[in-house]
């Protein structure tokens, strides 16, 4: 039986999210599942990732093949990486604890970046929310800074 890990779409008209499922690659898209291993939110930035990492790993040295979109979703999350490690532990390079070792490692310098871009994104939020009021005050306030002789303006 081909089985394949995809996106199954849920939600409104305009407002998707999708649960990553096992399912084999004959049955309709939002038909008949084996197994639901996660869940994506592409509407939240950055988008919002629930993923079991077992299950997903489980069903990957099965022989499941993930969909583009779903390899994207398991690179980012650190699966592929971790079941790159785990074959080479299969084939005697190293042991398993070296594998978890550098696994870990690479998932703490990973959600470094996901905390900066995720500060990123809360200020350019917070600097598009500024309101407008505050923006003509700063530049009156720039303004007669400038120029020390003139009047402020009446209110």
């Amino acid at each position: 039986m081909p089985v394949k890990i995809r996106l199954q779409r849920h939600g409104a008209k305009k407002k998707p999210y999708y649960f990553i499922v096992v399912a084999d690659s004959r049955a309709p898209r939002d038909g008949k599942f084996i197994q639901k291993i996660g869940i994506y939110n592409p509407l939240t930035v950055p988008a919002t990732i629930s993923i079991d990492r077992n299950k997903a790993l489980h069903w990957l040295q099965k022989g499941a093949q993930p969909t583009d979109t779903v390899r994207r979703i398991l690179s980012f999350k650190g699966i592929l990486y971790l079941k790159h490690l785990l074959r080479g532990v299969k084939l005697g390079l190293f042991d398993e604890q070296t594998a978890w070792e550098r696994f870990e490692k690479w998932n703490a310098e990973h959600e470094k970046k996901i905390a900066a871009r995720r500060e990123y994104h809360k200020k350019a939020r917070m600097q598009q929310a500024t309101p407008v009021v505050k923006k003509v005050e700063d530049e009156a306030k720039s303004a007669s800074s400038s120029n020390p002789d003139a009047k402020p303006a009446a209110e």
